[in-house]
């Protein structure tokens, strides 16, 4: 393969061992996948076409796979087929051989219609995969199910009690059943963990996979490449060096629709608590002994046990002029569609160091991106600190790219200082190569039972640890969050906040996407 060329390989099949390290047992039953609330938006944009992506490159193979839908609504097999489709079909990829891979696809899929806490539909469901299991000839306890809960949590005990009653597969001989949930895990650290323990009564630990899609992303996946693969990032990475660290989320519009959904959770739970603080984990982790999932899972927990109580000095909230407009948004909503919150980790390598966690709605952009900003250099003989501090950059989207931004001399006779940058921008490096959604990289994860990026028990602990008690004092109301316009950098106390916390702006210097 030339320097210039990139290749994605087509897999035949993903029957891989198991990462356990007591499995070495090889997978070769039949895979089911048990698609819950397959009625719902999120099964439809996100769970569905990541299955899709998954068949088109090679990693489901129908002569091994089947696809169950289930929910309340009474919908055929075509009704459900026909819902999915236009989210599989787009203007760039409305070929004839597209349209029938996607045709083939929805072959795979079955709907089962039945309710969340009631025995007949599940055992309706049970009685479908059994068929299915049957007719790929799979040995009595070699089958493969995984369920994945495009539900609300609300109802996950009563659906997880459901499948452990009547849907398990026996695993003696390879086969497994596995559940997949989304966030949000609880509000707090309480309902967190009353969550956490109705459905740990009915599965073990290995079986569980709390996903959170930010893991599944390319750039937040090279993080720990980045750090531990490339010996001049390991001097610099602690508190000599650095000063302080921004994980930042931005969109540029409201809540569109889901108002009456997000005023129930806020921008903290949404976002900060989940999202940016795994992503603040693996930025900040020690080195793990080895790449298996529960060595670097323990070393993310090391990390969120090391954060200390937030102040209230050190947190900006904010809501946009205009969201309590929505018709589904309380009158007197506190809920915070802005927050900056500074944590501080306790430990040798960080003591010091604050890293600004930010995320908001309605803003003046939309990006997500990890910003190290480097120390002064000391006895400045250029007399150039006033352009920049070095700072290391990650931006997670869009337009994913790892750029570090330096001064330089500015070309010509005088000897004169600029603010540059060295640039990896993947839609120009890696040309033709698709980034694949993180989703699918999530889904496939779980097939292969590997658990690295999924979100242990004591690891949820840890983080809604963190932050319950601010949550709890916003809940309350003794916190309130600042009007701010939308299509604004939000709350002007943020970039307060971020002064005093240490961060240095730079003012003259944009980064620009290099076009292909």
């Amino acid at each position: 393969m030339g320097s210039g060329t990139w290749s994605i390989q087509r897999r035949s099949s993903f029957n891989t061992e198991s990462s356990s390290d007591n499995d070495s047992t090889q997978e070769t039953g039949c895979l089911s996948i048990i698609v819950l609330g397959a009625s719902g938006d999120l099964a439809k944009k996100k769970t569905f076409p990541a299955l899709f992506n998954l068949y088109r490159q090679g990693f489901l193979q129908p002569s091994e796979v089947h696809i169950f839908g289930y929910a309340r609504t009474k919908i055929s097999d075509d009704d459900l087929r026909n819902r999915i489709r236009g989210y599989l079909i787009h203007g760039k990829d409305a070929s004839p051989h597209h349209s029938d891979t996607v045709s083939n696809f929805l072959q795979l899929i079955k709907y089962v219609s039945g309710s969340y806490d009631t025995e007949e539909g599940f055992k309706l469901l049970d009685k479908e995969i059994s068929e299915h299991e049957s007719s790929k000839k799979s040995l009595d306890g070699s089958s493969r199910r995984l369920f994945y809960l495009a539900l609300p949590p609300s109802v996950y005990p009563s659906v997880c009690r459901m499948i452990w009653q009547f849907c398990m597969n026996k695993s003696d001989l390879g086969g497994w059943t596995r559940v997949v949930v989304e966030k949000p895990f609880g509000k707090d650290l309480y309902s967190a963990e009353q969550l956490s323990a109705q459905i740990g009564e009915l599965f073990d630990e290995p079986q569980i996979y709390r996903i959170d899609h930010y893991l599944g992303k390319e750039l937040v996946q090279n993080m720990l490449v980045l750090r531990f693969a490339n010996r001049f990032f390991l001097p610099l990475w602690n508190r000599d060096n650095i000063d302080n660290i921004q994980i930042v989320f931005r969109e540029d519009f409201g809540t569109e629709g889901r108002g009456g959904y997000f005023d129930e959770y806020g921008i903290i739970r949404d976002i900060i608590q989940n999202h940016l603080l795994q992503v603040l984990c693996l930025v900040a982790m020690e080195k793990p002994v080895s790449l298996k999932p529960e060595h670097i899972r323990d070393e993310k927990v090391k990390v969120l046990q090391s954060v200390l109580p937030i102040k209230d000095e050190e947190v900006v909230l904010g809501q946009y002029e205009g969201y309590r407009d929505d018709p589904t948004v309380p009158d007197n909503s506190n809920t915070p569609t802005f927050a900056s919150v500074v944590l501080r980790i306790h430990n040798e390598r960080w003591e010091g160091v604050p890293f600004i966690l930010k995320a908001g709605k309605a803003l003046n952009s939309r990006k997500a991106e990890i910003r190290v900003q480097f120390k002064d250099v000391p006895g400045d003989i250029f007399k150039c600190q006033k352009q920049g501090r070095n700072e290391f950059v990650i931006r997670l989207q869009p337009s994913e790219a790892i750029y570090m931004k330096l001064t330089v001399k500015q070309p010509g006779l005088d000897m004169s200082t600029v603010q540059s940058e060295l640039d990896l921008s993947y839609g120009q490096r890696y040309q033709g190569v698709p980034i694949p959604e993180a989703y699918e990289r999530l889904i496939l994860d779980t097939i292969r039972g590997d658990q690295q990026h999924f979100v242990r028990r004591d690891e949820l602990k840890a983080a809604w640890e963190i932050f319950t008690p601010l949550l709890h004092r916003i809940d309350d109301g003794e916190l309130k969050p600042i009007p701010y316009k939308p299509g604004s950098r939000g709350p002007v106390e943020a970039d307060e906040l971020q002064a005093k916390a240490g961060y240095v702006q730079t003012h003259g210097y944009i980064w620009i996407p290099p076009t292909l």
